[in-house]
Order: C-alpha cells, then structure tokens, then sequence
C-alpha cells in the first residue's frame, strides 16, 4: 500500500480468490503492521513511518463517544457507487488489496458486526486468516432471528460469536454454538446504540462494522460511525445495489460533506479514509 494523502471537502467481504497470495512481500509493511498488533496490545513505543500507520492509528484511538466505543465502517464499491449487482452478486468488487485491508481491520478490532443479509448470501467466516493477529468476536446483527444456525459463523469452531435479536424473539439462549444477545427494539428496528452498550459491557469497545450495505448505512444514519473505510474499484455497472441507503435528499447542500484521505491498493483500487466523528447526515436528522 502506498499512501497518497490528499484533502477534499467534496466528498465481498470474507476471502480472497482461490490461489491469491500476497505476491510482493515488503518488509517495511511487515515491520509497520507488527508494530500496529504491539500497539493494539498495548505497547506505547512509536509507530514507523508508513502508510498503515497513518491509516490505522485513528482505529486503535480511544472511543469519543459517550459509549465509550469506536466504530469504523467499510464497504467496497464500484465507481458508479455499487455494492452488487441487481442479482446480488458481489465477488468480487474489490481486489486482494481490499482483501488484506479487511482481514487488517478485523485484526485490530475487538468484534466485527455483519448483517444478516451478509451471513445468508457470503456464509462468512469473519476471521484475520489472510494476516497475522487474532481474529475478533463475531457479532451478527439478525433482529428477527431468521438465519439457520448451520452457517458456518455459527457452527465452524471458531472465535467466539454473538447473535443479536430483538429481545422478545420466543427461541432459547443459543443459536449453534453462538450467544444471544436480546436488544430492545429502536426507531428503525434494532436499538444500535443498546448494541454499544452491551458490547462495551463485554469489554468490545472497537468496532468493526464490515457489511453489507444496509448495516452500514444503518450506523451511518443513526450517527454512530467514528470513521468510514470506503474501498472504490475500478469498475463500472450503470445498475446494480447501492452502496448506501438514506432518505431521500432534496438538495445537494443536505448530502454529508467531508474530508478524506485516499490510500492506492495492490490491484488498482483507492481506499478512501474518512473520519466522520459521528456525525449524522442531515437526511436523517428528522428520523
């Protein structure tokens, strides 16, 4: 990865491709990155000076919120702003850049929190298996509880696991080999920010919400979302899923104007870091 910072005010998540490897090892990213899994544990020694340092960091700080959590949130899209296709196709949008950044991510997290949807279509496993550092605890966002528990996040033996459900869902107390966790109910469904409380009364205070679109977006709207990992492929649908979904925006001055910095990834994609501190987009302030 080769940063190239830059300011602007205008502003397939699982596994790699059978076969991929990473083909040019560098040394100065292993260097970088084992110096990110000391810090995340712990350790107040410098960081080099290298690109995922300056990516990362913001993602090891400590929680602004009043939750006590930091949330970082990551889609790859294409140029024209899609997820999928119409058909639900999704593999793969990003490239084994993206692949690595992700699997980096949920290396530095506590938890990583997909939606059902996500669990259904890519069956995930959710854990660091493409680099060095411990895979995260696994939470699933299923409010109506209408996964199988065969999917492999609930049944493979990996890290632990948390299904999160409305609390008057009339089943037991595990779902597989996951916990329930039962939330109340908020405006649009499931109380995100009871989540938060719950999982920093679990000691998972940073925060990984990997997909798909609409979890995203949800975070996104409710003002919850400390920074925004948005991966861009060079590639072009003219139609398919949206990357995000909000209210409907009447003028151009109520989108969600921000900085950010692009980072080049191996295989041609642009991953955009942006820092958007809670911030809540204007469309949905009157939710």
């Amino acid at each position: 990865m080769d940063a190239t910072p830059h300011s602007a005010p205008d502003g397939a998540t699982d596994s790699a491709p059978d076969g991929a490897t990473d083909s040019a090892p560098d040394g100065a990213t292993d260097r970088a990155w084992a110096a990110l899994l000391a810090r995340r544990a712990g350790d107040p020694a410098p960081l080099p000076d290298h690109p995922l340092s300056s990516l990362f960091t913001p993602v090891l700080a400590a929680g602004a919120g009043e939750d006590g959590c930091t949330l970082v949130g990551r889609l790859a899209q294409t140029l024209d702003g899609r997820i999928a296709t119409a058909g639900g196709s999704s593999q793969w949008i990003g490239g084994r850049g993206d692949i690595l950044h992700t699997h980096r991510l949920r290396a530095l997290c506590d938890a990583v929190l997909v939606g059902a949807g996500t669990v259904e279509k890519d069956d995930p496993r959710l854990t660091t298996r493409e680099v060095a550092g411990a895979s995260p605890v696994r939470v699933i966002l299923d409010p109506r509880r209408r996964l199988s528990p065969s999917h492999r996040v609930f049944s493979d033996g990996g890290p632990p696991t948390l299904l999160a459900c409305l609390a008057d869902s009339p089943l037991g107390d595990r779902h597989g080999a996951a916990e329930v966790l039962r939330l109340p109910r908020g405006p649009e469904g499931m109380d995100l920010a009871a989540l938060l409380r719950a999982l920093r009364a679990r000691r998972l205070s940073r925060l990984f919400v990997e997909g798909g679109g609409i979890t995203v977006s949800a975070f996104l709207s409710a003002g919850l979302l400390d920074r925004l990992h948005v991966t861009v492929a060079p590639v072009i649908l003219g139609s398919g899923r949206a990357a995000f979904i909000l209210p409907e925006a009447a003028r151009i001055a109520d989108g969600l104007r921000f900085d950010w910095t692009p980072y080049p990834l191996e295989g041609g994609d642009i991953l955009f870091d942006i820092p958007l501190r809670r911030t809540r987009p204007r469309v949905c302030e009157g939710a």
